[in-house]
């Protein structure tokens, strides 16, 4: 059986798969400033997406580490909410 390429059609759509791009869990670290803990963390809870590669390592996708599951508890949110009530 042929392995289908990432840029190739899904058959019987129009749609092609997009590539996504992956870093490795030090990398991640270092781009949203948090532990390898807290990585291991997110990934248990379900806040961002990964890959084991063959070889077993864990790639993340670097998308989902800029995604905001609680947009309302952002420190600048609760901020604008103090203010607001003149706390």
């Amino acid at each position: 059986m042929r392995q289908r390429r990432r840029s190739e059609p899904v058959a019987g759509t129009n749609q092609m798969m997009l590539e996504r791009k992956t870093v490795s869990i030090p990398r991640a670290c270092e781009m949203v400033g948090v532990s390898r803990r807290t990585i291991y963390n997110w990934i248990a809870g379900g806040k961002i997406q990964y890959i084991r590669t063959a070889g077993g390592s864990v790639r993340i996708f670097a998308d989902t580490l800029w995604r905001d599951p609680n947009p309302a508890t952002t420190p600048e949110a609760d901020w604008n909410d103090r203010l607001r009530r003149g706390a």
